[in-house]
């Protein structure tokens, strides 16, 4: 984390991005404004991430009016994650961003900070038994930005493709457990069924808290 300089606590070299253009065909409504805990779910997104950096930026979609950042319209392509990541990346200042999707309810500032903390990589994405997540992940501007331009403007849409491609380091393993111990930071709230569960999660957190 070395060149940050930190104002009220949070860091000015890495910005965050909330990513709200999602189509939510699972869900049936936008997934930004569905409130788990009471919360709208791109406001609380946003309320971790400017708690951690200086910038933070609300890229796409409609974000609920409570939801802190700079709001940032979707560049020019079809609707999918890949727009969104470039969009964060064209809007940043920090050379590095760390971008997140609205619908993950249960993430917690130590994983962030992990990700943040770990060796410098174009890209670092958790990586859990069922898969990588590129919506909750740090990337450099500098090394992924062209080459995602690149694969949105022929077509080749796939955020898979583009950590292939620019070589993107994980956090996975025991530094994942550390950072996550519940193993829950990257639930995934994609159906009416999934924000129940996380409702029960938060519950079940207070309680023991």
């Amino acid at each position: 984390m070395s060149g940050a300089v930190p104002r009220e606590g949070r860091l000015a070299n890495v910005a965050g991005a909330v990513l709200l253009g999602g189509a939510s065909e699972r869900m049936g409504r936008d997934k930004a404004r569905i409130p788990v805990g009471g919360v709208a779910g791109a406001t609380r997104a946003a309320r971790l991430l400017d708690s951690l950096f200086e910038e933070l930026l609300l890229v796409g979609g409609e974000p609920p009016r409570e939801a802190p950042g700079r709001r940032v319209p979707d560049v020019d392509g079809p609707r999918c994650p890949l727009r969104g990541l470039v969009g964060a990346l064209v809007a940043a200042e920090a050379p590095r961003v760390l971008v997140v999707a609205t619908d993950l309810p249960l993430l917690r500032p130590e994983l962030l900070l992990a990700l943040v903390a770990y060796p410098e990589a174009p890209a670092v994405v958790p990586r859990t038994p069922d898969g990588a997540h590129p919506l909750c992940a740090l990337w450099d501007r500098g090394a992924v930005l062209p080459r995602a331009r690149e694969q949105l403007a022929a077509g080749r849409l796939s955020l898979a493709a583009l950590l292939d491609a620019v070589g993107a380091a994980w956090l996975e393993g025991e530094d994942l457990r550390l950072a996550d111990p519940e193993g829950t930071a990257l639930f995934t709230a994609n159906c009416p069924e999934d924000v129940a569960r996380a409702e029960a999660l938060l519950a079940s957190a207070r309680a023991d808290g």
